[in-house]
């Protein structure tokens, strides 16, 4: 896990396993400043992340990953654990 902190408070974090971005969270006051592209790019250069899973149902969480670069390479009407929401696997060039 990588945590990002403003001073001594942590704002955001992306947890990794393997080369899969398995999660990112932000702090909403945080979003839009570039922090979640800082964290991306971390990994990419620390831990050669090339694959995300987001949810369809998230426009900007895919506009977001598709901006560095992600494409979608596969479409599950449902998700990992069998919910019925729907997901995209995209993988990093």
């Amino acid at each position: 896990m990588v945590v990002a902190f403003d001073g001594s408070q942590p704002v955001g974090f992306m947890g990794i396993a393997e080369h899969k971005l398995e999660m990112l969270f932000l702090d909403p006051t945080v979003r839009g400043q570039g922090l979640g592209q800082q964290l991306v790019e971390y990994g990419f250069d620390h831990y050669a992340i090339d694959e995300v899973v987001v949810n369809e149902q998230n426009p900007a969480a895919v506009g977001f990953y598709q901006h560095l670069g992600f494409e979608i390479v596969a479409r599950s009407p449902i998700d990992e654990q069998g919910q019925p929401y729907p997901i995209l696997r995209m993988h990093h060039a």
